[in-house]
Order: structure tokens, then sequence, then C-alpha cells
């Protein structure tokens, strides 16, 4: 049985196939269209997805859809009634987008995929919790779900156990804690949606000084619930998500985007990160009481706060947590695939997640075929060739495109489509900052580690594995040998890696740990600013050359910045190599 899970008309639109139980193929659409966070009907996904399953659209059984789309529009259309007049100005905006598109959305989908079979829709907050939970390795769980809003609900927790979910308790709309955070990503000058990582890492440069502030727009109790102070916001109806009053509450105007920061933004930063620390924290903790349960698995956007996370990890009770690493709205398309074959279909569960390369691989020829095209001049390395030289390049202060295997499903790069460089090389974060990534200087990177090494150089309970990239832990202060991937906390977003999971990435941090004594690197993804990661080798080559990186490798293919003739970019490079 083929079960198709689609994403679509928020953001990160995505595609996931399910075949027998099992995860044939998970995508971004940005990935494909090259539109960062694309929000669009997710038709080069699931393109994408029924290749890799080597089958048509006619052997597809069900397509799911990761939410309701008229509870949705109820949401919407009661909240401006209740609103009104206020408001006015955005309604005439969203409700021609709803009627005309948003709100049919079987049509859309029997239309963009010319399918014949059943569509079936799943609850939001449902799918959030069935993918973080049907993959997991626990076999009962305690489940906590925490976003901006899916149909009528911001949060949820219950229980897993087996094929079965129970979400037994809510928090609804507008009082959302991923709506509180990404106000705060907007106040300080960020993009909604996009950017309410740089707030979480820009809160270690702060002090917690506007915590009363902060405080007076949202209010907890003991057992992580929660209501936000409207008055203090307009996201209900409004183009903005804060009001004047929020302005004077903290004494100015939102930062204007690209101006200066300031310890003033450090310090709200680091105010509205322990707020959320706390009230997550007090979530968990609930949840751990009420369930019993040894194990918590988490997903929705808020999941991606890997510092909250690690405060859960630490502090909350459970033995472990397991983090879904397509954690947004993107796993929706998965959790939805798979709640309909477990939950529903009532199947056995006979498969977990235990790594996120399930988009787009590339074979040798075809890599070969890419490269040659572009007129790229590379040497091929065979078996421990190509994790010695490039543990050495890395050793040796350069900065190493790294494409590998499949591509990631979610925002982190875990060794498919990543850079790579020495974390030891106090340098070297600024340097992928400002001429690799074109980024802020402020933000942080993340070690890969060897799993074997990992209690070695952070705080963490042997034999703890953070493999999805998604916990903070403290560097030990005996070794404090990788500023690179230190923040100024002193706390690291660190990767584990298996050998057995990813057997050639584990062999490059392996080989350079015996070449320089340290096996942690740094890994951010093969990207720069305001794109999304690459998918292709093409992909790979044209960031490789739009930026000041030393070495690329792609499959088995190594090549130097100062052996490739002048990049002349011109008309549309990527027809020639789109997926087909």
């Amino acid at each position: 049985m083929n079960i198709l899970g689609l994403s679509a008309f928020y953001h990160d639109s995505a595609a996931a196939l399910v075949q027998d139980g099992r995860l044939i193929a998970a995508a971004q659409e940005e990935r494909f269209s090259r539109k960062k966070h694309d929000e669009g009907f997710p038709k080069l996904a699931v393109e994408y997805c029924l290749r890799e399953a080597g089958i048509s659209l006619s052997e597809v059984d069900h397509v799911v859809f990761y939410d309701k789309p008229f509870t949705k529009f109820e949401r919407l259309l009661l909240t401006y009634l209740d609103q009104f007049p206020r408001g006015f100005r955005s309604f005439m905006q969203a409700i021609p987008i709803w009627m005309k598109d948003k709100l049919w959305m079987r049509s859309i989908i029997r239309h963009e995929l010319n399918f014949t079979g059943p569509i079936l829709f799943n609850d939001h907050h449902l799918s959030h919790a069935a993918s973080a939970f049907l993959v997991s390795p626990y076999d009962e769980a305690a489940l906590l779900t925490v976003d901006g809003v899916g149909e009528w609900s911001t949060s949820t927790w219950g229980v897993g156990r087996g094929i079965d979910i129970e979400l037994r308790e809510e928090t609804r709309f507008p009082h959302s804690l991923g709506l509180f955070y990404s106000a705060y990503t907007y106040y300080l000058g960020f993009k909604v949606n996009s950017a309410e990582y740089k707030v979480m890492g820009l809160a270690p440069y702060g002090k917690p000084t506007f915590v009363d502030q902060v405080k007076q727009t949202i209010d907890w109790k003991p057992d992580g619930s929660f209501r936000l102070n409207t008055d203090y916001f307009d996201f209900m109806t409004g183009q903005r998500m804060t009001n004047a009053r929020f302005d004077a509450l903290f004494g100015a105007p939102p930062r204007q985007g690209e101006t200066r920061l300031t310890q003033r933004e450090f310090d709200i930063a680091a105010s509205v990160q322990k707020v959320t620390d706390e009230i997550m924290l007090a979530l968990a903790s609930h949840i751990h009481r009420e369930t019993g349960m040894r194990h918590l698995c988490l997903a929705g956007g808020v999941a991606l706060n890997c510092v909250a996370n690690g405060r859960i990890l630490r502090d909350a009770g459970f033995d472990d947590i397991w983090i879904q690493p397509a954690a947004g709205d993107a796993g929706g398309a998965l959790g939805a695939a798979f709640y309909l074959w477990n939950s529903v279909l009532r199947n056995p569960r006979t498969w977990r997640m235990d790594h996120a390369q399930h988009g787009p691989g590339f074979d040798e020829a075809e890599c070969r075929r890419q490269l040659e095209a572009v007129g790229a001049k590379f040497t091929r390395l065979v078996n421990a060739d190509l994790p010695r030289e490039t543990a050495r390049l890395i050793a040796d202060n350069h900065v190493v495109g790294w494409f590998q295997g499949r591509m990631e499903f979610g925002p982190r790069a875990l060794g498919g489509r990543s850079i790579l460089g020495d974390a030891r090389d106090p340098k070297m974060k600024d340097t992928i900052n400002m001429k690799i990534k074109f980024r802020e200087g402020f933000r942080p990177f993340a070690p890969s580690v060897t799993r074997e090494a990992a209690a070695e150089y952070f705080d963490l309970d042997a034999p703890r594995e953070s493999p999805f990239m998604l916990l903070t832990a403290e560097v030990r202060p005996d070794r404090r040998v990788i500023p690179s991937v230190t923040h100024v906390d002193a706390s690291a977003r660190l990767q584990t890696v298996d050998k057995e999971i990813n057997p050639l990435y584990h062999a490059v941090i392996e080989e350079f740990g015996r070449q320089t004594g340290v096996p942690v690197i740094i890994n951010t993804s093969f990207n720069v600013r305001g794109e999304p990661i690459v998918c292709t080798p093409a992909d790979a080559y044209r960031c490789f050359m739009r930026t000041n990186m030393d070495d690329l490798v792609v499959g088995p293919f190594l090549m130097a910045k100062k052996d490739q003739p002048a990049w002349n970019e011109t008309g549309d490079w990527r027809e020639e190599f789109a997926l087909d």
C-alpha cells in the first residue's frame, strides 16, 4: 500500500511517501523550487517521492493532507468577526485567497495531481504527534506538540501506546507559545516563520533583564498552561505581530531589519528565551507527573528550539526524549501518512526514523554528468582516500562543501548537504559566517562529533545521542578546544554521528580526530543566507563557486576552488539539471 502525505499553504510545504509502513521518501518543496520556505502546493516534492518509490500516481492508494482546511477557515472567520471592525483590511486580503484556493484542498489535490483516489484530512496537531511518536524508538511515550497554530490548537499533549495516540489536553488560539516567540522575532527585526532560530542564537549574548516586561505579555501556571495578554499583540487581525502597546512596554518601536544589533536586542532575546524555556519545562514536567511515562516525544515548530529541548531533557524527569527532525509543518506530511497507516488502518509499527536522509540522492554517474556539464575540474578519490583527504583539508583550515548520499528531510544539515570546517580554529566561525554563508556574525555553528566521543567533549549522559542537532549541551570545561562551535554561554547545539547510520561522515570525523586529536568538526547547512539547502550536484557546485569555500566534495569527486574555471552565471542554469 502506498500512502502519500502532503503539507502545504502555510510554510515549508512537503510530501512524504509511506509504502507498507516504511518511509520511502520525504522532502520539502523549497529544495526543488529553490524558494526558501516555499508554501505552494508541493508538486515537485510529490514527483520526487513517486520517482524514488518507482511508482506512478495511479499506484497511490491514499492521499492524506496534514490538517483540516475547513476547520482552519472557521477559526479565521470567527477571529475576524470577534475583532470586527479591527482587521477589516486584513480580512479583505485573506478571504479571496481562501475562497479561491486554500478552502478547496480536495479539488486542488485532484487538479494538481490528477488523482482520482481517496483523499483524507488529518488534524494538524495529530499529524505532529504522529510524526513524533509513530516513527520514534519507543513503544509508549508521552507526547507534546507546540507550534504557532493548527486549526484551533496551538499546543497539545497526550500519550502514545503501540499504534494508538490519545491527545488529552490542548491550548487554543490565540494563546500560542509559537506565535508568542514569533512576535518577539518580529519585534527584534527578523522574519517570522523563518528566523526564530536567530533569536535563540542571539539570546546567550544578553542577560534576561526584560523578563518583567515579557511576563506582562504572557501568563503561565505551574502546569505549563499559559495565556497571552492579547492587548500587546496584533497577529489576530493585523499585518503586524505586535502593536503600539507592545512598543510602549519595551520603550521603542520594532527594530528595522539589517540595522545594527545592540545590547538591548541581546537582552530582550535572552529574556524571551528564558520565559520560553520555563514554560516548556513546566509543560513537560506536568506531562511527566500526569502520565508517569519514561519517554517524551516532541514535534511542532517550537520543538526546533534546541535550548528548550535541552532544558526538558535535563530537568523534566524523563529518561530520554525524541524530537522529530522535521518538527515543523514539513513533518506533518510524514505524520499524516503514518497516522493513516498505523492508527487508522491498524497496521503494526515496523519502521523507526534513525536518520533524516530521505530526500534525493545521486549516483556517481549522475554526479559526474552534472559536474562535467558545468566545466568543473575534479579528481576521483577512492575508499579511505576520501575521508582521509577531506579530514586533511579541514585540518589545514579549508572550508569544505560536503555533498553525499540522500538529502536531509527537515531544516538541519546532518552530513548529507553540509559545509564543514575546523572547530579548533577560533577564526573559523567568523570566516564561515561572513565569507561563506553571508550572514550575521552572532550566529553559532553546530559541532558534529562521533557518537563514541560525545560524552568526552559535551556534558551528556553517556551514551546519550543527539543525531538530529536538536539538543544543546555544555562543552566540558576541560575540552574547550573547539571555540568555533562553543557559544558565548559555553553551550553547543551538537550532532552525534553514528558509524552504523552514516559511516562515511563518521569516517571523516574519526579521521580528523586521528590527525588532530579532536574528533569534532563544524557542520553547517550547505546554502547561503536566503536560499534553501542545496539539493542537486549542480546546486552544490553553484553555491561552491558563488562563495569563498575552498573545496567541494561531491560523491567521490574532489574539487579545489583554485582549479575551477571562472564562474559565469547566465540564464536558467538549473533547467538542465532539474530532477526528471
